[in-house]
């Protein structure tokens, strides 16, 4: 897991050196980008407890497509360099929404490998914080996180990254509620996919 995260996250340290630019929009995306993927590192050596092996062909898949969504959220916001603002700017809602995503985000992430003790590989059904509502919480929040990026960003291109992977992580959630309801007898029906009492 730390090979996949890292190149993601070395693009956005070399990005405050490659576009040393005195804009705050592009100083805030390059830093949102290299803070979400920092985490990422974080809790692979802290934090994640892992109980499979993934295939390389996965490896490669992920790495590159977290390399490149980096690379390319900060590159594409090189073309916005010198244009007028946007007429609204929400550079500080997304702020705001990066840092309440990344914080979700995280803090779901801290209890998930609190459910096994040392050793243990089972899986057991997650409990507390959201998790009480929804089986995917840490995945609600980095929506949030990227929902954030985007209005930092104010790009078509960024807006639609965020929609990609809205829907990408939202099936995700959804195949993992079936998951946890086909091996738990007892998993609790109000808990819901992604989005409290709806889906």
């Amino acid at each position: 897991m730390l090979l996949l995260y890292t190149p993601a996250f070395l693009v956005g340290v070399a990005s405050f050196w490659l576009y040393p630019a005195d804009d705050s929009r592009f100083l805030f995306l390059k830093s949102a980008v290299t803070i979400h993927f920092f985490k990422r590192l974080f809790e692979v050596i802290f934090i994640h407890k892992y109980s499979g092996e993934m295939s390389l062909d996965t490896i490669i898949i992920i790495l590159v497509s977290y390399f490149f969504v980096s690379l390319s959220l900060i590159y594409t916001q090189t073309f916005n360099q010198g244009l007028s603002e946007p007429s609204i700017d929400l550079k500080y809602l997304g702020i705001v929404l990066f840092l309440i995503g990344i914080s979700g985000n995280f803090y779901h992430h801290y209890l998930l490998p609190k459910l096994r003790t040392k050793g243990e590989k089972e899986y057991k059904i997650p409990k507390g914080g959201l998790f009480e509502l929804v089986i995917c919480p840490h995945y609600l929040f980095e929506i949030l996180e990227f929902l954030g990026i985007s209005l930092i960003s104010q790009t078509l291109y960024s807006f639609s990254v965020t929609l990609g992977s809205a829907l990408y992580l939202m099936c995700r959630s959804y195949v993992t509620r079936k998951w946890y309801v086909s091996k738990f007898e007892d998993f609790p029906k109000e808990v819901q996919a992604f989005i409290p009492f709806v889906f």
